[in-house]
């Protein structure tokens, strides 16, 4: 017999949802949790690829610029974090 987990902070809606979608998939619980999990990677790793490796939205010289302004702003007295 396989151990006994606990997920906490699932509601009722949720718990009786992921139920369902398992059972139309005819999986075990456990299965389709290892499932879910695996495609989360996936669509993460496929996110954080497009963010990271994407094609820059701006040139050199307007990143500068950005960093220069924001530099200024920052040595004013109201606008400092």
């Amino acid at each position: 017999m396989a151990d006994v987990k606990t997920i906490k902070d699932i509601d009722e809606e949720t718990w009786s949802e992921f139920k369902s979608m398992a059972a139309k998939n005819k999986l075990r619980l456990g299965s389709f949790f290892k499932i879910v999990l695996k495609e989360y990677k996936k669509t993460e790793e496929v996110f954080w690829k497009g963010i990271l490796d994407g094609e820059k939205i701006l040139s050199e010289k307007e990143s500068e610029d950005i960093e220069n302004i924001i530099k200024n702003i920052r040595k004013d007295k109201g606008f400092r974090i």
